[in-house]
């Protein structure tokens, strides 16, 4: 609505009502400026994560050079963060609902941003992945806190948009961490990418205690310690073992035992939780179609998004030898694919719906991510950019049709648990995505007799990995032509 269409609507109502028309006017200002103020400070705590992230990917090649270790050994930095995340997930829900999604969002802020100076200061593998433990513990808090904030506050009608205004603030710092990151690796340290977050830490909490509502429940379940511990060693075991195949760390003995304790658990999980109805993940919200298709259909997806920086690095840096600034030069063009892709994925879904979008943008995000084996030391730069802007753009918009599907059809006593174990699964698939990726590069490099990481060994990684996401079609197909129509204002399409 334009400045003038405003002003006259504004006059309109207050010769009709008066005051009374001035206070409904006035509510409905307020409204507004809740409807994207709020999703906008929740993207901007989760941008400190995706600015870490996104340049520490960048990075990795000057790091390991630095503390003395294989660039391949590197991914357990970022391996060792997500398992915190995945393992300490579980009672990030539990924490909003008991203390108020608020307050747990601020204090992990604060959290979040002193472990990552302090991983700034680290001298040493060891140290840098001990300080990256911490650091995903903080995080887990901070991106499942600031979506459950947005889910009870929100009327499912406006939450795909609100997710959409939510993950701009968050795709900048896939946007601006290559080239930062990289400038910074290249003409500073390494060591400035993690001190990067301290300026937003402050300015984050500040947005959040003036305008963030403090939701939490009334009656909050008794905590499932046991669960949360089943879980979590579960979670670490399969996590781990991922981390270790076909390495030469652990013994194969002690990597199946890795394997069968984590899959021991997760049994022992389902057992503990089938009849407890405080169970800190509830199973039973599998059996609504939208949420399992997003949870279990996603997670073959999400190999790609998350092995995708971890194999471009190795590909532009160790394969082809650019710089790290010149390698984030050219990869920031795929998180600006993304970025375009938000303002156009409200009408695409309430054009298509969310089965239509899934099954056929799935298939060209699995093509788009074959498509990168064909890059090599002497494809023309721009070219490689097209394809990664295009790749990122179409990545995109199944990332916000997997994430605003999940929340669909449930219940608002739901959206805490099942907002956890939507969290939960997506931390997962990035652990073990890059485990999977690291290891996949090995038996490459392996099978081509190869001692040292070369453009040829990492090139087929990506259509080996772009053909495994195909697999989310037997969830997608399965689902209703009319799932989640509500949430896109598409009830009677």
């Amino acid at each position: 609505m334009s400045t003038r269409a405003e002003e006259v609507l504004e006059t309109d109502v207050l010769d009709e009502g008066g005051a009374d028309a001035a206070a409904i006017l006035n509510e409905g200002r307020d409204a507004t400026f809740r409807g994207w103020i709020v999703p906008a400070i929740i993207g901007s705590a989760l941008l400190m994560q995706t600015l870490n992230a996104t340049s520490i990917n960048n990075a990795l090649p000057a790091m390991a050079k630095a503390l003395h270790v294989e660039p391949l050994r590197l991914n357990l930095a970022i391996t060792m963060y997500l398992l915190a995340s995945a393992v300490f997930l579980p009672i990030s829900g539990w924490m909003a609902d008991r203390f108020g999604a608020k307050r747990i969002l601020m204090i992990a802020m604060v959290l979040y941003a002193s472990a990552s100076a302090a991983c700034g200061f680290a001298h040493s593998l060891p140290q840098l992945v001990a300080f990256r433990l911490c650091q995903g513990c903080a995080g887990a808090m901070m991106g499942p806190v600031g979506r459950l904030v947005l889910l009870r506050t929100t009327p499912k009608k406006e939450l795909v948009g609100a997710m959409s205004v939510v993950t701009m603030p968050a795709l900048l710092g896939p946007v601006v961490g290559p080239v930062l990151g990289g400038a910074i690796v290249t003409f500073v340290s390494w060591r400035w990418i993690f001190f990067l977050n301290l300026p937003i830490a402050v300015v984050g909490v500040a947005l959040v205690r003036a305008f963030v509502p403090n939701v939490k429940e009334q009656a909050v379940s008794p905590i499932d310690w046991p669960g949360i511990l089943l879980t979590g060693f579960g979670l670490a075991g399969l996590i781990l073992g991922f981390e270790n195949l076909g390495r030469d760390v652990l013994p194969p003995l002690a990597v199946a035992g890795l394997f069968g304790g984590g899959l021991g658990c997760l049994g022992l999980y389902w057992a503990h939780a089938r009849n407890n109805p405080h169970a800190i993940i509830d199973l039973s919200i599998f059996r609504i179609p939208t949420f399992r298709a997003s949870v279990l259909g996603g997670a073959c997806f999400r190999l790609v998004p998350g092995a995708t920086p971890f194999l471009l690095a190795m590909l532009l840096q160790v394969g082809f030898g650019m710089s790290a600034f010149a390698a984030g030069l050219m990869t920031f063009v795929s998180a600006v694919g993304a970025l375009v892709m938000k303002t156009t994925a409200p009408p695409i879904l309430r054009r298509f719906g969310f089965r239509s979008v899934l099954i056929v943008n799935g298939v060209i995000c699995s093509a788009t991510f074959m498509v990168y084996a064909l890059f090599k030391i002497d494809t023309p730069h721009w070219l490689i950019m097209i394809a990664l802007a295009v790749g990122g753009f179409f990545r995109s918009l199944q990332f916000t049709s997997l994430n605003g599907m999940a929340y669909a059809d449930l219940e608002q006593a739901q959206m805490s648990r099942g907002t956890t174990t939507a969290s939960m699964a997506q931390q997962f698939m990035q652990s073990v995505s890059i485990g999977l990726a690291a290891t996949l590069l090995h038996f490459l490099m392996l099978r081509r007799g190869e001692t040292h990481l070369t453009g040829a060994t990492v090139a087929p990684a990506f259509a080996i990995i772009g053909a495994f996401t195909l697999l989310s079609m037997f969830w997608f197909l399965r689902l209703p032509a009319n799932a989640g129509d509500e949430m896109n204002n598409r009830v009677g399409a």
